[in-house]
């Protein structure tokens, strides 16, 4: 670790996603914003991801909750607005997802230039997602995106780790898992943002418990990988002392499969295991 023991370690600030908990507890009744946020307090975690309003500012200051923001990065024009805008509601750290998936690779390595630079501008911390139907979508077009970025810049380009998309892509198994996707981990380092969503090589999403209050077998192989990931982050530079994860277990575009347990339930289950993941992490630097 980059810290003397007496040192204070670094934070994780784990988010939870109010669209994860849409249709809860039924579609009839589900929760209002604030419903959902004073419940993201009680459940534990330290912060809401989402695209705040001044309703979102509020109850974070009353509830004592981070934020963590985003946008899409199609336009640096209205993308710098929307930083600003965002940066006054109390969001520093702001993810990102860039173009679309035909962009061609120079275009989209300076648009995240620009979208970086921007950023820089009016201080607030954008990160570029991994993330499919954008210029990131593969492991590849990630890899010259972020190479000619360094080339323009001479910097690391500051990443959203979803790992959830590449896993799919390269149709992961457990037992190289990190083999296959910690294969950047300078740029892992550089980034304070991981979007932890369970999956395996066949589905970008998988269920945290089986309904029953159990892990499933799939989430079971899938948290090594996140201590792993952690070790990694760890072992590198540790921007700022703080590493924001969201255990982002959506509801809506085919995330969720009917017969699984709610994502908000999961994510629950899953903020305390990813804490424990944390606290192996630590003891291994």
């Amino acid at each position: 670790m980059k810290t003397s023991p007496k040192s204070k370690p670094p934070r994780l600030i784990q988010c939870a996603t109010p669209w994860g908990m849409a249709n809860y507890p039924t579609a009839k009744s589900s929760w209002s914003q604030a419903r959902r946020m004073k419940a993201i307090k009680a459940a534990g975690f330290d912060g809401i991801a989402t695209y705040p309003d001044e309703e979102t500012k509020v109850l974070c200051a009353e509830l004592g909750l981070e934020l963590m923001g985003g946008m899409d990065g199609s336009d640096v024009a209205k993308a710098k607005k929307e930083m600003i805008r965002q940066r006054d509601l109390g969001a520093i750290y702001l993810n990102i997802q860039l173009l679309d998936h035909d962009t061609a690779l120079p275009k989209a390595a300076k648009t995240a230039v620009q979208l970086i630079k921007a950023g820089e501008e009016v201080g607030v911390k954008p990160h570029i997602e991994t993330h499919r139907d954008t210029s990131t979508e593969t492991p590849e077009k990630y890899t010259e995106i972020a190479r000619l970025f360094k080339k323009l810049t001479g910097k690391l380009m500051p990443t959203t780790w979803d790992h959830s998309h590449f896993a799919i892509v390269k149709h992961v198994v457990p037992s190289n898992y990190a083999e296959r996707l910690l294969a950047w981990p300078k740029l892992i380092q550089n980034s304070n943002i991981f979007h932890l969503r369970p999956f395996n090589g066949q589905h970008c999403q998988v269920p945290v418990t089986n309904g029953k209050g159990k892990l499933t077998p799939e989430f079971v192989d899938y948290l090594p990988f996140v201590e792993e990931l952690f070790v990694c982050w760890l072992k590198g530079p540790q921007p700022a002392g703080q590493l924001w994860v969201c255990p982002e277990l959506g509801y809506s575009h085919g995330y969720y499969l009917s017969g699984q347990p709610h994502p908000w339930v999961d994510a629950q289950v899953a903020r305390k295991e990813y804490a424990k993941a944390w606290t192996r992490a630590l003891k291994r630097i």
